[in-house]
């Protein structure tokens, strides 16, 4: 059965030998393949070519990561014609104009840790200021489920969490029935309260350790 991600990979293979030169098109799925199972960058390229920013044939030669943070990215995608920036995260992907004009908004400047967008402008001058961006499945920097950096705390749900009461998979564990004293969670309340239990104890932060072997079956992850 052919998964979402197959799916998506077809759909922007077709994207492609509409947007892309002919004699650029073997470098351009070179590319794609590198990233084939990586969905922050599978966005960017569905994304990228199904609205051709200049309305113009365009390939992407390059990502990188401009900043991430909390498991959002700003990514910059390098083109033939120019650079382009998207916000990703797991809600969905947003453009955000070209890097040339080395602009940012003052909330996205904020989040991402920039002291002014005089400071953004500046490093927006030279793509080299920024590191390419790195398969999901080679990154150890990344939770492979959630994509919350080393240090910060996994979206509520993740797999790969860990339970800061028995240590095993917080999604698998019965300690969150233990806690709350209940058989099932049963409404928002109880998932609310089971949030400030967790609060309490202290979550566990993702860290490279955590990472498990999986294979990426729909939303969870199979650990092998």
């Amino acid at each position: 059965m052919i998964n979402e991600i197959d799916k998506q990979q077809r759909r922007i293979q077709t994207l492609m030998r509409y947007a892309v030169p002919d004699n650029e098109l073997d470098a351009a799925l070179d590319l794609l393949l590198v990233f084939g199972e990586d969905r922050t960058a599978l966005l960017v390229f569905e994304e990228f070519y199904s609205r051709l920013p200049e309305a113009e044939n365009d390939w992407i030669k390059e990502l990188r990561t401009i900043s991430r943070q909390q498991g959002v990215f700003l990514i910059a995608a390098v083109t033939a014609v120019d650079t382009y920036l998207y916000l990703v995260s797991s809600e969905g992907i947003e453009f955000n104009g070209s890097l040339r004009e080395g602009w940012l908004d003052r909330d996205l400047l904020d989040f991402f840790g920039f002291a002014s967008a005089e400071e953004f402008k500046s490093l927006a001058e030279s793509i080299s200021n920024f590191p390419e961006y790195q398969p999901l499945q080679t990154d150890m920097d990344l939770c492979p489920a959630c994509q919350a950096s080393t240090g910060e705390l996994h979206e509520l749900g993740c797999p790969v969490e860990l339970c800061p009461w028995c240590g095993g998979q917080l999604i698998h564990c019965d300690c969150r029935f233990e806690q709350l004293g209940l058989d099932e969670l049963s409404d928002e309340h109880d998932l609310l309260r089971f949030e400030e239990l967790l609060a309490e104890k202290g979550r566990v932060a993702y860290s490279p350790e955590q990472r498990p072997s999986f294979a990426d079956e729909g939303e969870g992850i199979e650990v092998v």
